[in-house]
């Protein structure tokens, strides 16, 4: 490596250790250093011992590891007042950091809640098509009940159930449709009234209709 290169890695990293201002060894500098300007090991673990060489920064023997940081008469003298104070506010950000993150949780949550429910978009499309299958299940079971000797108490049978199977999926799935969008009103800044009209969901009070009992 050139003697320009050299010199460039050894001010990248002299600026990095007294931004830092604290211990790393070489290959924690190399991992922090390697991605954003490229440096080889090579090349960090020669120029952190050249500035230790000129005293630009202070190493540290522990075994067989050496320990580099920022020449500590730099910077001024910090009272015991003022590292009071900097243990508050630390102190402070950490119970900022805590409630930040458990707000992070919970948004994370209730995403992960939403995303694997319908859309507003399916939740209309579903509500239409039972609407329809409704209408279509009330219209046969009239004709049913109107005709005489058309139809065998077997079949009769069959329409019944087929009848109750419907009003259940119905009440089914109007609890469900209400569980996801009290759900979704939990976050909602407006009253539900407004969430249906903006949605355009019809309820089945909107629409007098009372499910039917099985």
């Amino acid at each position: 490596m050139s003697k320009s290169k050299d010199a460039g890695a050894a001010s990248i990293i002299l600026n990095y250790l007294n931004v830092k201002n604290r211990p790393y060894s070489a290959q924690d500098v190399f991992g922090n250093l390697q991605k954003q300007h490229g440096l080889g090991k090579t090349a960090v673990v020669k120029a952190m011992e050249l500035l230790a060489q000129q005293g630009k920064i202070r190493e540290k023997v522990y075994g067989k590891q050496k320990i580099y940081f920022a020449d500590q008469s730099q910077f001024t003298d910090v009272s015991e007042t003022e590292l009071k104070s900097m243990d508050g506010k630390i102190s402070e950000l950490n119970s900022q950091i805590q409630g930040v993150q458990q707000d992070c949780r919970q948004l994370d949550a209730e995403l992960r809640g939403l995303n694997s429910s319908m859309t507003t978009k399916e939740l209309i499309s579903e509500i239409e098509e039972l609407k329809k299958e409704c209408v279509e299940s009330k219209q046969r079971l009239e004709r049913i009940k109107n005709a005489t000797n058309h139809v065998t108490p077997e079949e009769k049978e069959k329409v019944y159930k087929e009848r109750s199977q419907f009003v259940r999926e119905w009440k089914k799935r109007k609890r469900l449709t209400n569980d996801i969008m009290d759900a979704v009103l939990e976050g909602y800044p407006k009253s539900k009234k407004q969430f249906l009209e903006e949605v355009g969901i019809e309820t089945d009070e909107d629409c007098k209709v009372t499910v039917p009992n099985v």
